[in-house]
């Protein structure tokens, strides 16, 4: 097995002897590349954001991704583009002149990594060049201190197309640089799934990491070290999308951008969750699987998974099983698991539910944890609920069904009345707590009012059962 590299800014860089916990932007940084920082080492900030080249149908897609939480290893037989390969003091990238000549820049610190999320939607293939084209959401994961964000966004706004000859554009043509095997001290890329198997039965202690959006953050602030590291963000049978009679089959290995890009408005409820979930850098790295596996109580995709009755297929050298999302956590941060054993892929069943809704409650619109999270799954036929599933985060220790409230509405009249009546029971759901982001008292009182919230914004004024199937 040849020794790993990744290459950066068009240079091979050898990664032998770099240790399994040193990230990305630690590696490159060392290399003299300095322009990616450290601002929050938990990806709330996008200070470190570099580019990456991943697949995108035929060819290759530049997406931004947090390099304060890759391990640098997880990069191996990858391309990577800091700030000082889009350009430099004598050669501006269109971005970067763009970007000083509406003043966008004052101290400093973030501007390297608003530049590489901002070159990224210079990219985007489908853009429109121009003020109407351009996504604020491509920069929501990167926060200026000091310049205010309209000189920035401005700056955006008025990003012209790609020259014809560019090669960072041009190198969008070509297929992304296929998965490699690696292995180095502590660390290892499987080839498939049968070697990620044996490697966990070799290795049961060992930490399975994808996008390393959480794992990454434990090393950075807390220290925390993994006596082994599997990583699986690349292994091909967990990277796959299918449909058949049990519904839709989702690989664990698929970063939520990928997972929102190949789903689409097919499953309307992932689609309200996906511009919710944390910032467009965060989503490009954490994984479908991984967000379940670390059995986050806040986790915002957990609820929508819940109403939808999604299952898991879990797998391990000794073959598959499935359980339901609703029995798979077990209590803080704590999942039925075993030893060496992982996440295959989520079945979302169909067919789905006529009417869904997410509600996020947080003290920020975008790019924040919950305070609670409600997804709501109906099915109403005749002014009849037929069928209702709800996934709740944020009030209990774990992920949880509100199974009292799909009970109060099941066989009643859709109307202002049963409403009513749900929610109160909707608000005694769970065990919420005080803390940092919310009251015990306040996240009821959330919980009660969604279901009001939902009924006032998008039934009421309709028949009970006009629009039903």
């Amino acid at each position: 097995m040849p020794d790993p590299q990744v290459t950066v800014n068009g240079l091979p860089r050898p990664l032998a002897g770099v240790p399994a916990h040193t990230n990305a932007l630690d590696f490159v940084r060392g290399l003299g590349l300095t322009g990616a920082k450290e601002g929050c080492a938990e990806g709330e900030c996008g200070a470190c954001a570099v580019l990456v080249a991943r697949p995108d149908g035929d060819g290759s897609r530049w997406a931004p991704v947090n390099a304060c939480l890759v391990p640098a290893l997880a990069l191996d037989g990858q391309e990577v583009v800091t700030a000082e390969g889009l350009g430099s003091p004598e050669a501006l990238h269109p971005v970067q002149s763009g970007l000083a000549e509406v003043g966008g820049s004052q101290c400093g610190y973030c501007t390297p990594g608003f530049v590489c999320s901002l070159a990224a939607e210079y990219y985007r293939p489908d853009r429109v060049p121009g003020p109407d084209g351009f996504d604020v959401h491509a920069i929501g994961g990167n926060l200026c201190r000091c310049t205010g964000y309209r000189p920035i966004r401005d700056a955006g706004r008025a990003l012209g197309a790609p020259a014809t000859d560019d090669p960072l554009l041009a190198r969008q043509d070509r297929p992304a640089p296929p998965p490699v095997a690696t292995r180095a001290e502590g660390f290892a890329r499987p080839a498939d799934l049968a070697d990620a198997l044996a490697l966990l039965a070799e290795h049961p202690e060992a930490t399975v990491v994808a996008g390393s959006t959480d794992w990454g953050v434990e090393a950075n602030l807390r220290g925390r070290r993994a006596a082994y590291v599997v990583a699986v963000d690349r292994v091909p049978e967990l990277r796959e999308v299918t449909r058949g009679d049990r519904g839709i089959e989702i690989g664990s290995a698929l970063t939520l951008s990928e997972v929102e890009a190949a789903l689409g408005d097919e499953v309307p409820l992932l689609a309200q969750v996906w511009p919710q979930f944390a910032s467009r850098l965060i989503r490009n790295g954490a994984t479908i699987g991984g967000n379940l596996a670390t059995a986050s109580p806040i986790g915002d995709l957990a609820p929508a998974l819940l109403a939808l009755e999604a299952r898991l297929v879990l797998a391990s050298a000794d073959g598959e099983r499935e359980v339901g999302l609703a029995d798979f956590f077990t209590g803080y941060r704590e999942t039925v698991l075993r030893p060496a054993e992982l996440i295959r892929a989520i079945r979302v069943p169909t067919p789905l539910s006529a009417r869904t809704t997410f509600r996020k409650i947080a003290k920020r619109r975008f790019d924040d944890i919950s305070s609670v999270a409600v997804a709501v799954a109906l099915d109403v036929t005749d002014g009849t609920v037929v069928r209702a599933r709800i996934g709740l985060g944020g009030v209990a220790a774990t992920p949880l069904r509100a199974i009292a409230t799909e009970a109060a509405l099941e066989g009643r009249s859709w109307d202002a009345d049963t409403v009513e009546a749900a929610s109160a029971v909707l608000a005694g759901e769970g065990t919420p707590i005080d803390d940092q982001r919310a009251s015990a008292a306040y996240r009821s009182a959330m919980l009660g009012n969604a279901l009001r919230a939902w009924w006032a914004e998008d039934w009421a004024g309709e028949s009970a059962g006009e629009g039903s199937p």
